[in-house]
């Protein structure tokens, strides 16, 4: 079974949901893989339904999975319409963009913010309100940004979440992953990386996330400055503590925004890539050997090495917390040791063999406690620890570096 297909859409299942039958939902991922769709579940909860997975091929363009009971927000929250594809010479607009890919600075990059379509605010929930936003400063890539605010707490500290390459933006509408990320006193901001979910379109569909590693992890570093700015000038967050949340792909992304933006005050990675000539090698996220034969060619690998996370995590001075599981092959052991062994010392690497023993630990909100209890007054958030049956995590205090 392809674990990379299934790891969010069960972590979903299983920190939304809370303790469930695990067999009955891999027996179901296994009858998806084996007719190569997406897979993912439905899992109900008393507010809302969470997500199900979205797992496109990785060549092809993310699919949107029907969400079964997901309410809509009053006036339906209508997304801005698309950019037009092409500029007036004809043009595809993703080839007029002017941007440092590899360079987490901007640099030369010629990138404008445009004007933030906001859309009403959504207060009909009793603990949180939630917001659609739409930001844009690239051509033909409008980014959705849902931003969710706890009730009752004037400027609380915010934290970005950014999940791997198979999601799109549904999960930020559920209402259990609102209340569970907002409790606490926490505001939370989700979006999606470059290509993928709705910000692929009017791409040749050979084009994918990892075909176009460069520009999807240079792109959405960028992202990240332009959205923190966004939120600084909107005067209703709490900007020094900021945190970031990170998952696959989006865990590579926030250890790279945090290498290069100082306002990011703690990092949360899950099972983050990195190691790009043994990921690109070995990883099961690519499961066209054609394509890898490409991927680890040498001017492939030299166009992503300023942008790999082993190189970057020393350098970080602010909390950081990477989980890493075991038995599951999208990041290859390999990397996972690799990004390991990189980790600055105030870093706490916490292991798992398998992603149920996660689930269990960090089930029903747990897994966003961390990052909550870091970037939120101590006083007024409780640390969150497992429970007393939970399965214990091998949890890694990194030993003082030795001076050169």
């Amino acid at each position: 079974m392809p674990f990379n297909r299934s790891l969010s859409a069960y972590l979903t299942f299983q920190l939304l949901a809370g303790p469930v039958l695990v067999l009955n939902f891999f027996l179901a991922s296994i009858s998806f893989a084996t007719a190569q769709q997406a897979g993912g579940a439905d899992a109900k909860s008393n507010s809302a339904a969470t997500p199900a997975a979205q797992a496109p091929a990785a060549s092809s363009a993310p699919e949107q999975t029907p969400v079964e009971n997901m309410k809509p927000l009053p006036g339906d929250m209508p997304k801005p319409s698309m950019a037009p594809a092409v500029d007036k010479n004809g043009t595809p607009l993703y080839e007029t963009i002017q941007e440092d890919w590899g360079s987490l600075e901007l640099g030369v990059s010629n990138l404008k913010p445009e004007p933030p379509l906001e859309t009403p605010v959504d207060d009909s929930q009793q603990n949180f309100t939630r917001q659609l936003v739409s930001v844009k400063w690239r051509a033909g890539d409008p980014i959705d940004l849902w931003i969710v605010k706890p009730k009752g707490v004037k400027n609380p500290p915010v934290v970005l979440y950014l999940y791997d390459l198979h999601w799109d933006t549904d999960r930020f509408r559920d209402n259990t992953w609102a209340e569970r990320v907002t409790g606490g006193g926490v505001a939370a901001v989700g979006f999606v990386s470059a290509l993928t979910g709705h910000r692929f379109h009017d791409r040749p569909m050979k084009q994918w996330f990892v075909s176009e590693l460069q520009e999807s992890l240079g792109s959405t570093v960028h992202d990240v400055k332009f959205i923190l700015d966004y939120l600084a000038q909107r005067g209703d967050l709490d900007m020094t503590r900021v945190g970031m949340f990170g998952e696959g792909s989006g865990g590579t992304i926030a250890i790279l925004a945090a290498a290069s933006d100082p306002r990011i005050k703690v990092v949360d990675a899950l099972e983050p890539w990195g190691d790009w000539p043994n990921f690109l090698a070995k990883s099961s996220i690519i499961d066209s050997e054609d394509q890898r034969k490409e991927f680890v060619k040498p001017e492939f690998l030299k166009k992503v090495a300023p942008l790999d996370p082993v190189k970057w995590l020393p350098q970080l001075k602010v909390p950081i917390r990477i989980q890493l599981v075991h038995q599951t092959d999208a990041t290859p052991l390999e990397c996972k040791e690799s990004i390991a062994a990189a980790a600055p010392k105030q870093t706490e690497v916490v292991r798992f063999e398998t992603i149920s023993v996660l689930a269990q630990r960090e089930g029903q909100g747990r897994l966003f406690g961390w990052i909550k209890e870091k970037v939120g007054d101590a006083g007024k958030t409780a640390p969150v620890t497992a429970g007393a049956d939970s399965p214990k995590a091998q949890v890694e205090q990194k030993p003082e570096r030795a001076q050169p």
